[in-house]
């Protein structure tokens, strides 16, 4: 009998650090998926590289086509696909005008290969047959040449692994293990390590090569992102029953931007002047923008959680999925965790303009509740494109 408790015991005590784990590291409930049993398991770092199982020989080529629900609004796949997407531009020319077109890559979430959907054929073409099952969430470098791609190993799960994914399939290597946030731009990373006595940020090259400290601080509960040149972003971890602070670092030194706001969540935008700010009020979710060169915020008109926002490339404007008449709630914990889902309506938010507009209800539109994560706009604000958090299907939304 006391053998049989001994081995529950134990059973508890790991299950129990996997789900620290995911939930330290990763937003996303639904749940892993697993290598099949007649596969090899996942390759973690310093364990080689990940290689190609896929039967196919040839891995760019033409699957199945998006739905197009309406003029402006495509499903492009029904997924489930890796939340973190990148959208870029392709241009056509016919009889001397020319045309803006986006093209969305990302990453299937059962097997790990890579897709680009091109709005101009309204076709889907596969361009890596890595097989990767099992990837948390992406972080692509803008130009959609390769995306960073998370996942857990491990017999108790426990260990982050962090890939470099090139689009094309063709290589491939490891960033260091257990990372606890990771920023992308088109020419560095930013990745955050994290122990018992702070954190530390190191800014790399793309090919993880280059590695200098870029800040540190006691802080061990954070998340960054680039503001743009020579400026980073540090805000607390976001949950409803703590205050939370937005810093600006720079040269190594923070400065408080905004807060304390219970549930902060900050989206900077792309030139550092700007960012969007969420956080919860009384069970109820509230939004600022918030001038970053003077300390101003300024109120809005409607309020989601910052994540399902996204910045034009030019720091303009803002693209948000707003919740049609979300309940109560710890917010963004209820949201993070899955116990909220969200049927949302597109939004824009004009920087220059101080005022907000409604682009589309684009959940009436569809006919299902589209709950906006990891949103992201072309360089030229043609499209963009989500992935929806109730099902893991990706979209595409043409805003001109």
């Amino acid at each position: 009998m006391r053998r049989a408790l001994l081995i529950f015991a134990i059973v508890v005590v790991i299950a129990g650090i996997g789900s620290f784990v995911y939930f330290r590291y990763f937003y996303h409930p639904s749940g892993l998926v697993v290598t099949p049993a007649d596969q090899a398991g996942l390759p973690v770092a310093g364990q080689g590289s990940v290689t190609s199982t896929n039967s196919a020989s040839n891995p760019s080529s033409a699957v199945a086509g998006p739905t197009v629900v309406t003029q402006k609004l495509i499903e492009i796949a029904s997924g489930p696909v890796v939340p973190g997407v990148a959208v870029t531009d392709t241009v056509a020319s016919s009889s001397g005008a020319t045309t803006t077109y986006a093209v969305a890559s990302y990453i299937d979430r059962q097997s790990g290969n890579v897709y680009n959907y091109s709005e101009q054929s309204g076709q889907i073409t596969r361009t890596s047959n890595k097989t990767i099952p099992g990837i948390e969430q992406a972080y692509w470098i803008p130009d959609g040449s390769t995306a960073y791609v998370q996942y857990l190993s491990g017999a108790t799960m426990s260990t982050v692994n962090t890939y470099a994914l090139p689009a094309n399939g063709n290589g491939g290597f490891f960033l260091s293990q257990d990372l606890a946030d990771l920023a992308v731009s088109q020419t560095h990373l930013l990745a955050l390590a994290t122990g018992v006595n702070g954190s530390v940020a190191n800014l790399e090259n793309t090919d993880g090569t280059g590695s200098v400290q870029a800040f540190s601080t006691p802080l061990t509960d954070i998340r960054i992102s680039f503001a743009g040149k020579n400026q980073y972003a540090v805000f607390t971890k976001p949950t409803a029953s703590l205050s939370g602070y937005l810093y600006l670092v720079k040269n190594g030194q923070f400065s408080s931007a905004a807060g304390p706001l219970n549930g902060l969540v900050a989206l900077v935008s792309p030139s550092g002047a700007w960012a969007i700010v969420s956080y919860t009020a009384s069970g109820q979710m509230r939004m600022e923008l918030v001038n970053l060169t003077d300390g101003s915020a300024l109120p809005l008109p409607v309020a989601t959680i910052a994540d399902k926002c996204t910045w034009s490339a030019d720091s303009t404007q803002v693209f948000c999925g707003i919740p049609d008449n979300p309940p109560q709630g710890a917010y963004p914990d209820d949201w993070y965790q899955g116990v909220t889902h969200f049927s949302d309506s597109l939004w824009k938010i004009d920087v220059s303009g101080r005022y907000a507009q409604l682009v589309d209800r684009i959940s009436q539109e569809a006919g299902v509740a589209l709950d906006i994560e990891r949103p992201a706009l072309d360089p030229a604000s043609q499209a963009i494109v989500f992935t929806n958090k109730n099902n893991g299907s990706l979209w595409l939304y043409k805003l001109q």
